[in-house]
């Protein structure tokens, strides 16, 4: 052994100094080979240079961002069909109803909303009736001018505002609406006169389309 703790080749033979000598070169090539930067550099752009390898980085990439961006299109569209009112639902918003049929001083019943609607062509004796009726005599006070868009059409939602009956029509102590269920009278405008009901009949949301048409709703 010398003095720096190697072993010395003092006392080997020829053969045996050649392979001490060829095995260190050998193990050190190995390792400066391993770590050396321009053998990692040289592995790394061997990599990117493979086309096969870009290829399929970007099928991958392209797949996923297709997967995501249909994912959230089906998300998008139902949400927009869950708010879109179907047709059946579109239909029952709304009641389009032609008026030239109704002769002066009848009614008619349509539905709308699953609920009656009446629809009155009062003559003008009805309408000044209505007109002649003091606000303090009422329960629930309006003017006649205030329930109507035309003197003339009286439209009134057809269920008693006590418990929900239907109401019969030219009958009453006020010659409006009396609903036999629990009594109570409404006049020629369809307000509450007499019995249980709170309110007036409601009248619903409706417009002229033209001179003989409504549109409810």
């Amino acid at each position: 052994i010398t003095a720096f703790g190697r072993q010395s080749n003092k006392g080997l033979s020829i053969g045996q100094r050649m392979f001490a000598s060829s095995s260190s070169s050998a193990s050190t090539g190995v390792i400066s080979g391993y770590n050396s930067q321009d053998s990692y550099k040289k592995y790394l752009k061997e990599k990117d240079a493979d086309p096969t390898k870009r290829t399929f980085s970007y099928f991958v990439l392209t797949g996923n961002r297709f997967v995501y961006t249909a994912a959230v299109r089906l998300i998008v569209l139902k949400f927009i069909h869950s708010m879109s009112a179907s047709a059946d639902v579109l239909a029952l918003a709304s009641a389009e109803v032609d008026l030239s049929n109704i002769a002066e001083g009848t009614a008619i019943t349509v539905k709308w909303r699953g609920k009656p609607v009446f629809i009155r062509h009062r003559p003008a004796a009805e309408i000044e009736d209505a007109r002649s009726v003091a606000l303090s005599e009422l329960r629930d006070p309006q003017t006649d001018d205030q329930r109507v868009q035309k003197p003339e059409w009286l439209v009134l939602l057809g269920v008693c505002t006590h418990l929900g009956c239907v109401p019969i029509g030219d009958a009453g102590d006020y010659a409006g609406w009396f609903c036999p269920c629990h009594g109570s009278h409404y006049d020629t405008s369809g307000r509450i006169r007499k019995g249980p009901a709170p309110t007036n009949l409601e009248v619903p949301v409706y417009r002229f389309i033209d001179e003989s048409k409504i549109l409810i709703g």
